[in-house]
């Protein structure tokens, strides 16, 4: 059953575009809470005198957060409307980044950076099932949009954060603060979206909750196979991209770099993503089973793995260019969640499902990489793990990219 109804108002003029807008600043707003306390983290650390423990526990909990408080979206957007929960979540963003620059001890600054991950978790679960509903028939380009605007707030803040901090004055608590300017913009576009398409909305939260209502059949997201290969598919690839994000610059010093240089090939990995983000999922939605798309990217990683364990320095940059574009199963991934499901309830109701369990799997893989580089003083080992895990993102999403929908999956079970 669709979610539009024929007969629903037409959009006031110029509002298609600002809903796209809407989605995009929101998007923006998904990352730059994590990348610039990560570039900022260590005056920080001094400044509140945290111990090792709470840093690492900082710079890893970000998936974890994802994970608990991603399920809170789909509950929230069928009681009251995607649009505000949005609204809510910009909000908290906003009031996360804002108090936690002004925190005068560690638990207050932790207590105000979950609030900004909590938004940021809805806001994850939500812009799939923004798109689905506004744009069904425009899957692949709206979800290009949103995905490219996720890999520009990371790559760019993470780029740029530490020379506007010293703009700034060399303060991290501005520093810091400076990136909720961007959820003020994105929470003042939303409000006017809110108000100003108040009739449309009714009328689509009106056939979201018969459609969610409809979609209960479907029953509990475990038991759908198709379900199943999506979370593990998400998790794969999220496992592969918080591991470089947290350790690619320490493993290329350590393998000879000059730490400035390292730090680039970061960017340049982040920022190979930005223009593949809008490219993977257009291409995705052209085809009926994604997984030759899986396959180029499971095959770009691999080649990168391998280059690491023989010539780590001599191709260092080709490398990061092929795991920049192993990276493109991220958006891929997202493109799915719209593909593999029917209707906005649908959905939203494997968005959850997907991006919690797939983060929450996904949470052990850069401690495990710590880990093994602690017990065997190399990088070796940690890197065939990496290896590892992107033939299982591969396999995984070969088989979540089968033309396959979950209401399929449970029309299966029901017989």
């Amino acid at each position: 059953m669709s979610d539009f109804s024929p007969l629903r108002p037409a959009l006031p003029k110029g509002f298609g575009v600002l809903l796209v807008l809407a989605i995009i600043l929101a998007s923006i707003n998904l990352r730059p809470a994590v990348t610039s306390l990560g570039a900022l983290l260590d005056p920080a650390i001094e400044d509140l005198q945290m111990n090792g423990f709470i840093a690492g526990m900082i710079t890893g909990v970000p998936p974890l957060c994802f994970a608990l408080l991603g399920p809170l979206a789909p509950r929230l957007a069928g009681k009251r409307g995607p649009e505000l929960v949005v609204i809510a979540a910009m909000g908290a963003i906003l009031a996360g980044i804002l108090l936690r620059s002004a925190a005068p001890e560690t638990w207050t600054f932790l207590l105000c950076t979950a609030l900004a991950l909590a938004g940021i978790a809805v806001g994850n679960i939500l812009m799939p099932v923004l798109v689905k509903r506004w744009f069904p028939h425009k899957i692949g380009i709206v979800t290009g949009a949103y995905t490219t605007a996720v890999a520009l707030g990371a790559s760019a803040v993470a780029g740029i954060a530490v020379p506007v901090n010293d703009m700034l004055g060399g303060t991290w608590r501005i520093g810091l603060a400076v990136w909720a300017l961007p959820a003020l913009l994105a929470l003042a576009v939303w409000i006017v979206v809110y108000f100003g398409l108040r009739p449309q909305i009714a009328q689509h939260q009106i056939e979201f909750s018969q459609n969610h209502a409809q979609a209960a059949p479907l029953g509990p997201m475990y038991k759908n196979p198709m379900a199943w290969w999506i979370a593990l598919f998400f998790a794969g690839q999220s496992a592969v991209a918080y591991i470089f994000m947290g350790w690619a610059p320490k493993i290329f010093t350590d393998l000879g770099m000059d730490p400035a240089e390292a730090g680039a090939l970061l960017a340049i990995l982040l920022g190979v993503g930005v223009p593949l983000s809008f490219v993977m999922p257009a291409l995705a939605a052209r085809f009926t089973h994604q997984g030759p798309l899986v396959v180029i990217n499971g095959v770009a990683g691999l080649i990168a793995v391998a280059g690491m364990l023989t010539f780590p320095l001599e191709g260092a940059y080709l490398w990061v260019l092929l795991l920049g574009i192993c990276g493109s199963n991220f958006p891929l991934a997202l493109t799915m969640i719209g593909l593999k499901a029917h209707s906005a309830a649908g959905v939203a109701k494997l968005s959850s499902f997907g991006q919690s369990v797939g983060y929450l799997i996904a949470f052990p893989g850069p401690f495990a990489v710590g880990a093994l580089y602690e017990v065997t003083g190399s990088w070796t080992s940690p890197i065939w793990l990496i290896a590892a895990l992107i033939v299982f993102q591969t396999y995984t999403g070969i088989m979540a990219g089968r033309p396959r929908y979950i209401e399929d999956q449970q029309r299966t079970q029901v017989r």
